[in-house]
């Protein structure tokens, strides 16, 4: 498929929410929800959004931020929605925001924010071209632009420690 027949896409298109109820399996020493278990809920909800948009499989490239504002505890019902905030030739970076509710109360907090990257693949395994996304409102816009200079950084980032590792490695060599 040629970059020029991928028809843009609306964020709203590829809208993921997943809700779960903690359970005591999901606790930590401490009594707490794993953050592991966040993050790993947080990389399927980010991942299907990537798939939806992309039509395609979709591999985990970065988890460029992974903050944690509120405890999460058992019994609780955690719900992530995730959305597009860019995508680049290949990739697509999904913003997923986390919350617990204590359904036994009523409330509900906010809890943590992530940023994913995900690439796009072929059967093969290679890049696989993606949808230009189309942004609508003045908030998707701002996140737009943001996600544009993190996908910057990210890649000035990654050049930086590319060249730190091959001076390692010659270094290595040479000893």
């Amino acid at each position: 498929m040629s970059d020029a027949a991928l028809e843009p896409k609306r964020i709203a298109d590829s809208r993921v929410t997943l809700s779960m109820l903690m359970n005591p399996g999901h606790a930590n020493a401490m009594g707490n929800v794993h953050g592991g278990v966040i993050m790993k809920l947080v990389d399927e909800a980010a991942g299907l959004a990537a798939v939806r948009h992309s039509r395609s499989p979709a591999v985990t490239v970065a988890i460029d931020s992974m903050t944690f504002e509120e405890p999460i505890y058992v019994g609780n019902l955690v719900t992530l929605n995730a959305e597009l905030t860019y995508t680049g030739r290949t990739s697509m970076e999904v913003r997923v925001e986390v919350t617990a509710e204590d359904p036994l109360v009523g409330s509900t907090v906010f809890t943590n924010i992530a940023y994913v990257v995900y690439v796009a693949i072929d059967r093969e395994g290679r890049p696989h071209p993606v949808p230009p996304l189309i942004v609508e409102t003045p908030d998707e816009q701002v996140r737009f632009q943001q996600a544009r200079e993190r996908q910057i950084a990210r890649k000035e980032r990654h050049q930086r420690e590319r060249a730190l590792s091959q001076r390692r490695t010659s270094t290595t060599e040479e000893s």
